[in-house]
């Protein structure tokens, strides 16, 4: 995938602690970039180097998410990216978001910007709620 090195790149600058890639299906090419990194999806899959786990984002065990600072997703529909931001909510992490082209949802309770790095471009939602989880 394009821009894979860069948007691990931003996301092991800015974040640590347990970071959670929703819905990673068979493409685990930032997953693989991202040390410790846990990668859900609804259907059991297998990616060499990458911890994934079976769960289901509009039903999730959220013991399975406590104390992430970050959900992400490569190219979510919009139904999947709001309930990524009710999870984020309730756990008090931010949301980055790959999307398919325009499919960009609003996100009560997050500021939204567009970070563009080399060939990555994708969406950062910032908890609003939440105590700064971010690198200083």
């Amino acid at each position: 995938m394009r821009g894979a090195q860069e948007l691990a790149e931003f996301v092991l600058s800015h974040y640590r602690g347990r970071i959670i890639e929703i819905g990673i299906g068979h493409c685990g090419d930032v997953a693989r970039l991202i040390p410790d990194l846990i990668a859900t999806d609804i259907r059991p899959v297998s990616i060499d180097g990458v911890a994934t786990v079976c769960d289901d984002i509009f039903n999730p065990r959220e013991e399975l998410y406590r104390g992430a600072s970050l959900l992400y997703s490569i190219r979510p529909p919009l139904e999947v990216q709001i309930a990524m931001g009710d999870l984020a909510l309730r756990i008090g992490a931010d949301v980055l978001v790959r999307p398919v082209e325009d499919e960009i949802a609003d996100l009560e309770g997050f500021s939204r910007e567009l970070i563009c790095r080399g060939e990555a471009r994708f969406y950062l939602y910032r908890n609003r709620t939440a105590r700064v989880r971010e690198k200083r």
